[in-house]
């Protein structure tokens, strides 16, 4: 549970969102997910659904994928945009690339429709190229998800594993090495079930917030200051 003295980061982190312009489906995606999370008036949803063009957002697979996962969170699901994701896939995958499919598997998760097919191709394909913090969080919560989903449990020993590597790389301080990277980390463990060992990376994120109440590696940032409210608010409820 967050302090009183943690909550007035929250608050002061979604001030300051408030006062940025927020144009891209990336940012706009990520910030409707905060305030859903933490149950706030969400301004942003509207122009969200705004920047859909036809079936799906920016005819990326990505955007389509994140936007449809950010509107679920607010109970809000397009039919269209899930057709459109499943008329993308091609022999198991979205472009053989693992950041589409796994985004994609995410959202369809958060849409309630399942893809084993899809499931399959990340866990064969999983290889050193893939051994990264972030790309392997993203595996492990799509991964997750559909599991959660379907109730299959074919993936367990698997993201598991997986999510214990992803620990072994946590620095001495609790965090890894960027920002974003880290809320994809401790959003992954969580769902899969580690509250216990992110305990200070929790707290490792809340004192890396900077002085304006948003975060960023170097600068204010709107999708890491969205990210880490994200992962704030899903710590909170887990």
């Amino acid at each position: 549970m967050l302090s009183n003295l943690e909550f007035d980061i929250v608050k002061k982190g979604f001030e300051w969102l408030s006062t940025q312009q927020i144009q891209s489906v990336k940012e706009l995606a990520s910030t409707v997910s905060a305030h859903a999370l933490w149950g706030l008036p969400n301004p942003y949803i509207t122009r969200l659904i705004r920047k859909k063009e036809g079936e799906c957002w920016n005819s990326s697979i990505r955007d389509t994928a994140r936007a449809c996962s950010a509107l679920s969170t607010e109970g809000i699901i397009f039919k269209a945009p899930e057709r459109w994701l499943f008329s993308m896939k091609k022999e198991g995958s979205w472009n053989e690339d693992v950041y589409d499919t796994a985004y994609s598997l995410g959202a369809l998760a958060d849409m309630e429709v399942s893809d084993r097919e899809g499931c399959n191709w990340l866990y064969e394909n999983y290889g050193p190229a893939w051994e990264q913090v972030g790309t392997t969080s993203l595996i492990i919560t799509a991964l997750k998800k559909q599991e959660n989903l379907t109730g299959n449990r074919d993936f367990e020993v698997f993201i598991r594993e997986r999510a214990e590597w992803v620990l072994s790389k946590k620095g001495q301080d609790g965090g890894w090495e960027h920002i974003s990277t880290s809320n994809l980390a401790i959003q992954a463990l969580l769902l899969a079930g580690f509250k216990k060992e992110v305990g200070d990376s929790i707290d490792w994120l809340l004192g890396k917030v900077r002085e304006s109440g948003a975060w960023g590696n170097k600068v204010d940032d709107i999708n890491a200051t969205a990210l880490a409210l994200s992962t704030l608010g899903i710590y909170e409820l887990s």
